[in-house]
């Protein structure tokens, strides 16, 4: 991977005044080609979709088709699969209300998350679980913070009607056992919903392989915009469950006393959709492809064991990570004695213009735990490299010794 090459393509990279830029698991940069088709859209096409005969809409609609099929190839599923949303939060609270909407769950059924889920996949369910009746569950941790994956067995019932994980987590960055959790919860009859948002930007995703019945990601982690995401969803599945947003493009026939639902994807795409976000994700897709997703991960995972052994020279980092490196992804959650989270990712921005994040990383009920005022966490992305691991390593150990 020319790493050099394709570091230039990113402006905010070349600003006078430098960044470090680890805090990629709340969003990425962009590349220039992604910023360049966005603004195709609004100089040369910015009209709807799906609504004109004219050559403006037909170009922007054929650019919008493209990026189903696009989205499709790259995580191995069907067009008719792939509804576009405003991000994971969004394709997650859709799932739920087509569950809702379709009367899926009955007064007593259970649903099995995890104790580590950002809160995208917590609170919807909260709702879900106390408007029906239903009982939640949590499977936990190892001490090692991996996958608890016995908890999880004995957690599962005949009563399991949806297991809803994320794939890895924004936090502690476990990287779920998810084609095995999927395979369990399916011999009980139970579906399965998978929250990729921090997996489908860092490794390949194969959704027929996974064999889950949703998965949802976002487009503003993997060098797409903001407010594009994605909600997959198993054809024959989405063919019975009910819409959750009513109005234009999602009806194929309309009178005054009743309406027919389109063809999927579009019986969920209601109204006119972020067509700019959608060109930008295409083109997302199109740079991920041309980098690579296997080197992607290679490199991630490269600097994510270099980073995890630097950081353990320093006395007083205490680490959250997998003792089992193969389950880490790119995120480090940590804390330095002597020193709150948030003075501690402020300074690493003042002396070196390091871009950490520092809280809770909405997913409160994890972090807490570990830590009741808040952890730093440094994530990392292809475009990272080694000589910013070091600054960020040298500038830790300033503060450090200043303590």
């Amino acid at each position: 991977m020319n790493l050099e090459k394709y570091r230039k393509d990113f402006p905010i990279l070349s600003r006078e005044k430098k960044i470090i830029y680890l805090d990629n698991a709340a969003s990425s940069l962009k590349p220039q080609p992604v910023i360049d088709k966005i603004n195709y859209y609004y100089k040369e096409c910015p009209v709807n979709v799906h609504r004109g005969i004219h050559k403006l809409s037909m170009e922007a609609s054929v650019v919008y088709e493209d990026t189903h099929e696009k989205v499709a190839k790259f995580i191995n599923c069907e067009k008719e699969e792939v509804i576009f949303t405003s991000n994971s939060t969004d394709s997650i609270n859709m799932a739920m209300y087509m569950l809702y909407n379709s009367d899926y769950f009955q007064e007593g059924d259970e649903i099995i998350t995890t104790v580590v889920e950002h809160h995208a996949n917590l609170v919807p369910w909260q709702f879900i679980s106390k408007k029906l009746n239903l009982n939640l569950k949590f499977v936990s941790l190892n001490e090692d913070l991996s996958f608890n994956l016995e908890d999880f067995k004995s957690k599962l019932t005949e009563k399991t009607k949806l297991v809803t994980i994320t794939h890895i987590s924004n936090t502690v960055g476990t990287i779920l056992p998810v084609k095995e959790i999927t395979k369990l919860a399916k011999e009980k009859g139970a579906l399965v919903l998978v929250d990729g948002s921090q997996s489908v930007p860092h490794m390949k995703i194969n959704f027929k392989d996974l064999d889950c019945d949703f998965f949802a990601f976002t487009g503003h982690k993997m060098l797409a915009p903001t407010g594009i995401g994605c909600l997959i969803g198993k054809k024959e599945l989405l063919n019975k469950l009910s819409p959750v947003r009513f109005g234009g493009d999602m009806v194929s026939n309309v009178t005054l006393e009743k309406s027919e639902w389109n063809n999927l994807p579009y019986k969920f795409e209601a109204g006119t959709p972020n067509i700019s976000g959608v060109f930008g994700l295409g083109a997302a897709v199109d740079y991920l492809q041309e980098v690579g997703m296997n080197n992607i991960y290679e490199h991630d995972k490269e600097l994510t064991k270099y980073a995890i052994e630097k950081l353990k020279e320093i006395k007083n980092i205490e680490l959250f990570v997998n003792k089992d490196l193969e389950k880490q992804a790119p995120i480090l959650l940590f804390r330095m004695k002597g020193i709150g989270a948030p003075e501690l990712s402020a300074l690493l921005d003042e002396m070196k213009g390091i871009a950490t994040r520092a809280g809770m990383h909405c997913a409160q009920p994890i972090v807490e735990s570990l830590d009741r005022k808040g952890l730093v966490r440094a994530s990392f992305y292809f475009y990272n490299t080694k000589e910013e691991i070091n600054i960020f390593i040298s500038t830790l150990k300033e503060i450090n010794s200043s303590l």
